[in-house]
């Protein structure tokens, strides 16, 4: 496994030649009710490469475990992990830290724009936010948290996910890397638990094979984009 991460970090690093180096740091993230009023992430003067020019190499496998929909409904993971080209992260629905998970719903909000403007795609990709706080993050807040985007059946679906408890997310967290913590110091009048945590956005195969992972500082749409087409044609080429 250690040598595999080696593996994604050097291939990061030949990208990261081209790109104006952002500081990466683990992200503490705080409580708000404007949990998806973020300006949208700068964009870099960075040129991806085309998609099918290159290729994703498999990280790891997703992890297997159990999820609850937005309407408490129990279902295998890999329901969501496998069959469909898939754009996971994890989130908690108070948090607030600019650059954590509202970075991520409005990166996700622009890809989706991009995928549902190109022809006989949508039907090929998902999206996943998946809580790490299950305590807090029942299926109806992640309905709320998610709102038109968890309820539109239409074009392409994005899923908002939970746990029973943290007993049953553990699996997943631990399967895909992600690192979680609570914040000893709670600010004055916080109620809510303060996660800190780096952010990573996971990028999964249609056989349910992570591809890529992304942290804030590669978290760009056209990238994103380029990768899930990328992974698209790769499947094409297998069919022929």
């Amino acid at each position: 496994m250690k040598r595999t991460f080696n593996l994604h970090r050097d291939r990061w690093a030949d990208r990261a030649a081209r790109i104006s180096l952002l500081a990466a740091a683990s992200l503490l993230c705080v409580s708000a009710s404007r949990a998806h009023e973020v300006p949208f992430p700068d964009r870099m003067d960075f040129v991806p490469p085309a998609a099918g020019t290159y290729k994703l190499q498999r990280i790891m496998a997703a992890p297997r475990g159990k999820v609850l929909d937005i309407d408490g409904k129990e279902h295998e993971f890999s329901s969501y992990s496998t069959g469909k080209v898939t754009l996971l992260s994890f989130i908690y629905t108070h948090c607030a830290d600019a650059k954590g998970c509202p970075l991520a719903y409005a990166v996700f909000r622009s890809v989706k724009k991009s995928i549902e403007n190109i022809p006989g795609m949508q039907e090929k990709v998902r999206f996943v936010s998946l809580s790490f706080d299950p305590q807090n993050d029942t299926p109806d807040v992640m309905r709320t948290y998610g709102g038109d985007d968890a309820r539109n059946r239409q074009g392409l679906r994005w899923y908002f996910l939970t746990t029973r408890s943290p007993k049953e997310l553990i699996p997943l967290l631990d399967g895909l890397g992600q690192d979680v913590s609570v914040a000893i110091v709670r600010p004055a009048g916080q109620r809510l638990p303060v996660l800190s945590h780096m952010l990573k956005v996971f990028l999964i195969d249609t056989h349910g094979e992570v591809r890529e992972i992304y942290t804030s500082s590669f978290l760009l749409p056209d990238v994103l984009v380029n990768d899930i087409r990328t992974l698209l044609m790769e499947n094409t080429v297998r069919a022929q």
